[in-house]
């Protein structure tokens, strides 16, 4: 078994059966988060905070559609100043949904917000810190000078909180670390932790205790380490640390990837029972989102009932729950794949799908089946079973292992299970379900989800060498999905990977048009990843991993990025999309879309 780095620290009660992680209950207006609370849906209005009529009608329609909480931007104290007007308009037309203010670089802003709304949403990374990028090194005593700056800063919130009865979202972003953090612990999971803790520790030293912690990544793998590490660590602080949290994949795109990336970050931490609120953050009408994460939390419900009967039995992890690196294993041939080891994961269908695709693979593009189930060899077993697992880590040579249908675990637990008593040159295939599905009329999105959550986390803790879709019934559609889960994973990079944000007040352009438009003229350019983003609050951060950005600068005004590095400013916005395809030609990423349309 591999030995894990961090074994001294525990995020979950119990990672082989399904346990919701017990928290404290803050109130956010007339709503409670965490406790027996259900978990609560949220989304963010998109209209500019001056324009009250059209804030009153956004945020109403999100009501109307279920959504639980609605945050507000407010930029400036301006800005804020303004959600009197609007609060009073959503409580004169009948509703009592909560309203958060979401505060960047301006702590009047918040001041002023905390008047008017039940929430006041901060960013440590931006609260009290304006960005300066020095490279230095902090010392001790000037390290504490900073935090004692930041605490004069953040008291006076804290006190008039209290004193109204507000909440607090710390809310700690990739995207936006402070210099401070990034210079002592760099662009890491730990620093968005140290972040939040910095901040968590002023407000407790003000005996104020109604506040929430939300830890956002664009990247599923750092979003779900940042969580663990943090949950982790309030444990070890003590058991009066069991603040709520909040949940959230940030710029995690629109569409089928969106949905696919947003599953795979907050699906698998409620899966561990690590969740109190949600945000799916899709490009898209925020009245999407609110579908989207009532099925999300629908879905784990039903995934987990009857399942995960308590096993009494203590593993040793074959994986480090804050680390990503893939599992061990070794190569075992099938024609022309090799599946395990250094290999690509790969993609199983079954026999059935494939003998109805076989015909038109010609006309699959990239979603193409690669091995068949029923002649693959797999040995397939109850992880619970130690004859069994004993049986095959006593062969000499490696086999594919999975999980047996039928098997009355959780998907999550039951692939934990496998590896950890498996021997590590074993190549596992992993499942999204344990049940074949036969239903046509099964609502796409359900699979989507149940997919997405189960391979997905498997596949951020290293655990998986090759994935086959059981719960979609239709074979092209399975497949989409299966090469889907892989790219969102950031497991099997196969065409053109987009971060873009959602959609909010702070928006300097129209960010579903452009992303399309974007998507239009870059679609072909298989792995280069291309971040949209509508301002720069967490643009810069969050194009870490992008090799190209387009950010809103300033109103109808568009700056480019390499990377991280702007290299292009104020381009107006109808010239942007053509100078973002030069800037990729420029870096030699560009080749010729192909003329032939492939639909699957």
């Amino acid at each position: 078994m591999t030995d894990v780095a961090h074994s001294e620290l525990s995020y979950c009660a119990d990672l082989f059966s399904y346990q919701r992680r017990c928290t404290r209950v803050v109130k956010v207006g007339n709503v409670e988060i965490g406790g027996d609370n259900p978990i609560r849906v949220q989304s963010m209005i998109t209209s500019d905070t001056r324009d009250t009529e059209a804030c009153v009608r956004d945020i109403l329609q999100l009501a109307e559609a279920g959504c639980e909480i609605v945050r507000v931007t407010a930029q400036t104290k301006k800005y804020a100043e303004n959600l009197e007007h609007i609060r009073d308009g959503v409580r004169a037309a009948g509703c009592d949904v909560p309203l958060v203010a979401d505060i960047h670089f301006k702590p009047d802003a918040a001041f002023e917000a905390a008047k008017w709304v039940e929430k006041i949403r901060v960013n440590p990374g931006n609260y009290a810190d304006k960005k300066k990028f020095e490279i230095r090194e902090y010392t001790d005593d000037q390290y504490e000078e900073e935090l004692e700056r930041i605490r004069e800063e953040f008291v006076p919130l804290v006190q008039l909180c209290g004193e109204l009865g507000r909440a607090i979202r710390i809310g700690t972003n990739h995207g936006s670390l402070s210099d401070r953090i990034m210079n002592r612990y760099g662009d890491t999971p730990l620093g968005m932790v140290e972040s939040a803790l910095e901040f968590a520790r002023i407000a407790r030293g003000e005996n104020f205790h109604n506040f929430v912690f939300s830890m956002k990544a664009s990247n599923p793998k750092v979003m779900i380490e940042a969580y663990r590490l943090l949950v982790a660590r309030l444990d070890a602080e003590g058991p009066d640390w069991n603040y709520p949290i909040h949940l959230g994949v940030t710029e995690a795109g629109d569409g089928e990837d969106g949905r696919i990336k947003s599953a795979i970050g907050i699906g698998s931490l409620l899966a561990d029972g690590v969740g109190d609120t949600i945000r799916v953050s899709l490009t898209e009408d925020a009245v999407h989102e609110i579908p989207v994460a009532q099925a999300m939390v629908k879905n784990l419900e039903l995934a987990q009932s009857g399942k995960d009967a308590k096993v009494d039995v203590k593993l040793p992890l074959s994986y480090d729950p804050f680390s990503y690196q893939r599992r061990e294993s070794s190569p075992v041939e099938l024609g022309e794949f090799k599946v395990g080891g250094a290999n690509t994961v790969r993609v199983f269908t079954a026999q059935e799908k494939w003998d109805a695709v076989s015909h038109k693979l010609d006309k699959m593009g990239d979603f193409q089946p690669e091995i068949v189930l029923e002649q693959a060899g797999v040995t397939q077993l109850d992880p619970r079973d130690d004859a069994a697992i004993s049986a095959v880590n006593q062969s000499d040579a490696p086999q594919i292992v999975a999980v047996a249908d039928g098997v009355q675990m959780g998907v999550i637990h039951a692939y934990r299970m496998l590896a950890a008593k498996l021997d590590k040159k074993h190549p596992i295939l992993l499942k999204d379900t344990l049940t074949v599905s036969d239903d046509d009329g099964q609502p796409f999105l359900d699979a989507l989800l149940t997919g997405a959550r189960n391979i997905g986390s498997l596949l951020c803790d290293g655990i998986g060498d090759a994935i086959i879709i059981q719960g979609e019934k239709a074979p092209g559609q399975s497949l989409r999905l299966a090469y889907n889960i892989l790219q969102a994973a950031g497991t099997r990079i196969f065409k053109t990977d987009y971060v873009a944000c959602p959609s909010c007040g702070r928006t300097l352009f129209n960010l579903q048009e452009t992303t399309q438009k974007i998507r239009e003229a870059t679609g072909h350019l298989k792995g280069v990843r291309i971040a949209v983003m509508g301002c720069i609050v967490n643009g810069p951060g969050e194009m870490a991993d992008a090799d190209f950005g387009y950010v809103g600068g300033a109103p109808s005004k568009i700056n480019l990025y390499v990377g991280k590095k702007a290299v292009k400013f104020n381009i107006p916005e109808d010239e942007a999309v053509e100078r973002l395809i030069d800037l990729i030609k420029e870096h030699d990423r560009w080749i010729e879309a192909p003329t032939e349309v492939v639909d699957i």
